[in-house]
């Protein structure tokens, strides 16, 4: 059964309750530590994309078209769609000799409200580039494009760009690529259905890729390297992911996805944790996270200072007054 993560406070009582579930495991896979059910399956969502982004390395595509750690970063991000983002995703396309058209990622409002203001005043509405996922499904044309695949259809869950993606998941999980439960993502390709633990192996591997072949443990390296190297790719302004990665200063990747999951992996200890919100709300993760790191030893003085806002944010009403609090309500049980 999920357990109880966070209290939601306004003055004397508690208001919300946010349940979840949370594994910690090493580099081999073995369970560390949990809280309520490590072994719940569900769907990873964005969590996912570094893991997606490897063949896109190892095929030679990324070293073929040139492309920067930045570029990769975006194309693991869930960004806000801030003109650094589009400006990346965009070229990319053009690296590969694609316009935003071949991009089948959907369309929804940038998640950044400056960006959104300024599309509204100048009359404009968003495009596929401005989608979350879009550097996302640049990178999956980039791996199309390379090996001579369809373009068309890549979001499909036979085209072999996904094939590739669900076999790199699988591998970085450890867990059988025919148990893996396909659903269908909010930008349309195939999302990967397995247990918490496993989404906990992805970013164990991702920080210490010691059971990987070496080509994909150079893949991996390079991904890290992207992500940590340039956090505000990987989401943007205002968001718990990129303070995260930018506060730990190479040591930890992160990666959220949608529906309540946050990924870490502890950059060459090979820990990996995964958290799963029951309700699907992202509101709890800085909490829960960052207390996760607390409890651990790997969240240093610096890094403690820097995230202070996300240890225990306040709850205010719309005077500005600070009416409560959201705080954690859990400890690691050890294994």
């Amino acid at each position: 059964m999920s357990e109880t993560l966070v209290h939601v406070t306004r003055g004397d009582l508690v208001e919300s309750l946010h349940h979840g579930d949370i594994a910690v495991v090493n580099e081999l896979g073995e369970l560390l530590y949990s809280v309520g059910n490590p072994e719940r399956v569900s769907y990873i969502r964005s969590a996912a994309k570094p893991a997606q982004a490897l063949p896109i390395v190892e095929s030679g595509a990324a070293d073929h078209y040139r492309l920067s750690d930045r570029e990769l970063a975006v194309i693991c991000a869930s960004h806000n769609a801030e003109t650094i983002h589009t400006e990346t995703v965009l070229g990319i396309l053009r690296k590969i000799g694609l316009s935003e058209t071949a991009l089948q990622c959907g369309v929804h409002a940038p998640y950044d409200a400056e960006t959104h203001e300024q599309l509204i005043l100048a009359g404009r509405k968003p495009s596929p580039v401005h989608s979350n996922c879009s550097g996302k499904h640049s990178g999956m044309l980039t791996l199309a494009q390379h090996m001579g695949w369809p373009v068309e259809g890549y979001f499909r869950p036979e085209h072999p760009v996904q094939q590739a993606a669900k076999a790199a998941v699988a591998a970085m999980a450890d867990y059988p690529e025919d148990k893996i439960v396909i659903g269908t993502d909010g930008c349309g390709v195939p999302v990967f259905g397995l247990p918490v633990r496993n989404m906990a192996v992805i970013f164990a591997q991702l920080a210490k890729p010691v059971r990987q072949p070496e080509i994909r443990q150079e893949a991996c390296r390079r991904i890290v390297r992207a992500m940590t190297g340039e956090p505000q790719m990987v989401a943007g302004r205002n968001r718990f992911n990129t303070d995260l990665l930018r506060a730990a200063r190479g040591k930890i990747v992160a990666k959220s996805g949608a529906e309540g999951v946050f990924c870490v992996g502890i950059v060459g200890a090979g820990i990996g944790i995964a958290v799963k919100v029951d309700d699907g709300s992202s509101r709890p993760h800085p909490v829960v996270v960052t207390t996760i790191l607390k409890q651990l030893g790997y969240l240093d003085a610096d890094a403690e200072r820097e995230l202070a806002k996300y240890l225990q944010p306040e709850v205010r009403n719309h005077r500005g007054e600070v009416v409560g609090r959201i705080a954690p309500a859990f400890t690691l049980r050890r294994h």
